[in-house]
């Protein structure tokens, strides 16, 4: 019976790409992306990448490093052929677990002053959050193959934060001190 492989599957092995990673590589680019299309500790990383391996879908080799030999991993061809598939395949609307907006939909069974305080922390993140594409956009033109995806991912990225910093804006107008409530 085939593995019927995650979307984190499929992130983790989209991060591999072309030119393989190294484990510490991998933790390193997952947590870049991490906050906004997708979710995973960077031991949960290497864990899909382990299985991947045993699985057939990546190979993996040994390449000297500073103080032992680290892992590297490459698709394979059942890897490849994975992604071509899973590419190909409708994308559809992501999986969000939001936990402002359900603190704001129970705000009715707790106290709303604390559920404002509790979106303050949110947009108090949201410049730290900006901080991490503008690092991540400026080291977007050494993937020459995936700049421009790069790029747009960004983009994307830049207007999530745009849309909560003006959705926690809404929330404040409407609960805050002088709100319709």
């Amino acid at each position: 019976m085939p593995v019927r492989l995650s979307s984190f599957s499929y992130a983790v092995m989209a991060v591999i790409g072309r030119d393989g990673a190294s484990g510490p590589d991998l933790v390193q680019m997952a947590s870049g992306g991490a906050p906004f299309f997708w979710t995973g500790a960077g031991s949960h990383v290497l864990r899909t990448a382990r299985r991947l391996a045993d699985d057939g879908y990546l190979r993996t080799r040994s390449e000297p490093a500073k103080t032992r030999p680290r892992t590297v991993y490459e698709l394979t061809h059942k890897g490849r052929r994975a992604m071509r598939n899973w590419l190909a395949a409708p994308s559809t609307f992501p999986v969000i677990q939001h936990e402002a907006a359900i603190r704001l939909f129970a705000s009715d069974l707790g106290d709303m002053e604390q559920v404002l305080v509790s979106l303050a922390a949110l947009r108090d993140e949201l410049p730290r959050l900006e901080a991490l594409i503008d690092f991540h956009a400026q080291r977007a033109d050494a993937i020459p193959h995936r700049t421009q995806a790069l790029r747009l991912n960004h983009a994307l990225a830049r207007r999530l934060i745009d849309a909560h910093r003006a959705w926690i804006d809404d929330v404040e107008a409407a609960y805050g001190p002088g709100g319709s409530n």
